[in-house]
């Protein structure tokens, strides 16, 4: 099992983390990848993310072991910033490798619902000067909701 669990606080390519993947799954059927990147759009100049450092880590980690438990992956990789971010850059990657595409696909979908809902992370944007708290949208709980009744 390749397993590729990470918080950072510098910029980084997805495509390298996805290649490694790859690379080390050469059995499976399918790779899946998410990449969240700050927003272009909207006013947005620049994101910030604050978290709880004694469990954001080992939160990715136990979300990781639920996913490859769940889907029966052969790899996941899970990288996700803190500190402040400037438009266009990598937010957030996770992809997933399994012997099927269907568990590849989940698996990603999975793990980003519990990021975007039920993590250890506090987010801001600054727009026109201002940072805004950003909160998860009743839309997010929903998507995180629906894996309960699975």
């Amino acid at each position: 099992m390749f397993r590729d669990i990470r918080l950072i606080g510098a910029a980084f390519d997805p495509n390298s983390a996805v290649d490694a993947l790859s690379a080390a799954t050469p059995g499976a059927g399918g790779v899946a990848t998410f990449t969240g990147k700050v927003r272009v759009t909207g006013g947005v100049e620049a994101l910030e993310l604050s978290h709880y450092e004694p469990l954001t880590l080992p939160g990715m980690e136990q979300l990781a072991l639920q996913a490859e438990k769940r889907f029966d992956l052969l790899g996941l990789v899970i990288i996700h910033r803190v500190g402040r971010m400037n438009r266009g850059e990598p937010i957030v990657c996770v992809s997933a490798a399994a012997h099927h595409r269907r568990a590849a696909i989940d698996a990603v979908d999975f793990c980003m619902d519990h990021l975007k809902s039920a993590a250890w992370f506090w987010k801001r944007e600054l727009r026109a000067g201002d940072w805004h708290w950003i909160e998860p949208r009743a839309d997010d709980y929903a998507d995180l909701a629906r894996w309960d009744a699975k």
